[in-house]
């Protein structure tokens, strides 16, 4: 099945894709249909680009499935299925974007795929930096994303967490993660901290 069979939307996002993520999303997609179990995304590139281009592709995907040219139409469905997951495990895979993460812990939580939830919570700690882990805390409207986010940064080292104090965006976000790596999870060095800067005192008042 070609690209245009898609929907004009989809082959439009496809046709500005830099040859680099084309090759990127066919080689996988052929490597997940010959190895489903293992994957080798890590031969290809990434970057910040690669998650624009990603980002708007599954858009594309995600509203053309409600297309009733393809719901009705089976095979048309399953390629555009494929194709999808592909985009999704190459994210999952390789970002470390704010935007990228919530984007696909959105579709998780419209979907109650809570295997992906915790899934995208782990990669979460795994891989994202306590500044991107911030980031998600402050953009997302969601409380269900923003709790992930925070539980995550308050199981960071403090060390992790200490530098986000010094940043205007991101230093209540921090402070909220100290004060729950305090008093959920008993930790005496998130307490002394929060002593050392007077944030116990403004917490009792």
């Amino acid at each position: 099945m070609m690209i245009k069979d898609f929907g004009a939307q989809v082959e439009s996002v496809w046709e500005g894709l830099r040859p680099v993520t084309k090759k990127m999303l066919v080689g996988v997609l052929q490597a997940k249909n010959e190895n489903p179990v293992n994957t080798p995304t890590q031969k290809f590139s990434y970057d910040t680009q690669s998650d624009w281009e990603l980002s708007r592709l599954l858009s594309a995907l995600d509203e053309q499935a409600r297309d009733a040219d393809v719901t009705n139409n089976p095979e048309k469905l399953s390629e555009l299925q494929k194709l999808t997951e592909t985009c999704i495990s190459v994210m999952e895979a390789q970002s470390e974007s704010a935007e990228v993460f919530i984007q696909l812990a959105e579709r998780a939580l419209a979907k109650r795929d809570y295997r992906e939830i915790d899934r995208l919570a782990d990669l979460l700690a795994e891989r994202f930096s306590v500044g991107e882990m911030c980031e998600i805390a402050r953009q997302t409207t969601n409380p269900a994303i923003r709790a992930i986010a925070m539980e995550t940064i308050a199981l960071m080292p403090v060390e992790e967490i200490l530098p986000m104090l010094d940043d205007q965006i991101y230093d209540g976000i921090a402070r909220a993660a100290l004060e729950m790596k305090a008093y959920e999870y008993e930790s005496e060095e998130a307490r002394r901290i929060l002593d050392h800067f007077g944030f116990d005192e403004m917490i009792d008042d």
